[in-house]
């Protein structure tokens, strides 16, 4: 998939735009992004860096980073993604000037949205004001109890498996892998630490079983609390892995939420509990198989 971050960079062809921030890429959004799939021109999304709320100044949790949200939009099968800077001046154009300066000269024909889409100065526009513009607008059906918001509450809560229902796929967190303390390591369980996103959402704090490069992986989200930390820390023991992955950005499955984290009375309690997270995350299943 192309991405485009200037007007500039898009040729002006037919298309079948679908807008929105689409943090998350859910199942809400995969309808949309199909939508504008079958539409027959070129599929292009038109989404926005920063989140517009957080331009705004309000505090927003993502479910994904940009990163990740474009390489989702690119395996729904869309062929371009238009990266629009969100800032106030943009937040200020009424939206008749929204349309003449990023959907016309690109070349938009159709574009697709859902129910609720609104946009432009005051979220005055819809649909229905880009269909009086001359645009085949085209409302897709909202999937019921469907929301960003809504899986931002169950992976707060550590409700893995129900978001992952919301999504379509298991929840994720990402980030890139650094230096620890190297503790796990000498435990018999080497972690690989992560360094997130500081606006993206971070699930409760616990045990899970997931998956990350490709190996399953035991999760620990949280501080640490045997050793009596207080820096949240994200973790991922890869089962059968040997390597190096300092540096690499590293996207990590959430498969199933195994237990709270805790202290314990001895490390060797410890060691043994890690051995049995270990064992449970062998037998785990993730909540859906691509």
């Amino acid at each position: 998939m192309k991405v485009a971050r200037d007007l500039a960079e898009l040729e002006q062809r037919p298309r079948a735009v679908a807008i929105g921030t689409f943090d998350g890429v859910h199942l809400g959004h995969r309808r949309v992004l199909e939508a504008a799939w079958a539409a027959g021109l070129v599929s292009t999304v038109v989404t926005f860096d920063p989140h517009p709320r957080i331009a705004f100044g309000y505090e927003v949790e993502l479910v994904t980073t940009l990163e990740r949200r474009l390489e989702l939009i690119g395996e729904a099968g869309i062929e371009e993604t238009l990266v629009v800077e969100f800032d106030l001046e943009l937040a200020q154009l009424e939206p008749h000037e929204f349309a003449e300066a990023v959907l016309g000269p690109i070349g938009t024909e159709v574009v697709v949205a859902g129910a609720d889409f609104r946009f432009g100065r005051g979220r005055s526009g819809d649909l229905v004001l880009l269909q009086e513009l001359g645009f085949d607008a085209r409302t897709v059906p909202l999937v019921e109890g469907v929301s960003s918001s809504r899986i931002r509450d169950l992976l707060r809560g550590g409700e893995i498996e129900r978001a992952a229902t919301l999504l379509g796929r298991p929840p994720e967190v990402e980030g890139t892998v650094v230096t620890g303390d190297a503790r796990g390591g000498t435990l018999g369980f080497p972690t690989a630490n992560l360094r997130l996103d500081p606006e993206l959402l971070v699930p409760a704090y616990g045990i899970y079983a997931g998956e990350a490069d490709g190996h399953r992986a035991a999760i620990s989200i949280g501080t640490n609390p045997h050793y009596g930390g207080a820096e949240r820390r994200v973790e991922a023991h890869l089962l059968d892995f040997s390597g190096d992955l300092y540096g690499r950005r590293l996207v990590v499955q959430l498969w199933r939420k195994l237990r709270d984290e805790r202290a314990f009375s001895s490390e060797a309690e410890l060691v043994a509990q890690l051995a049995r997270d270990v064992e449970e995350t062998r037998a785990a299943e993730p909540p859906f198989r691509r």
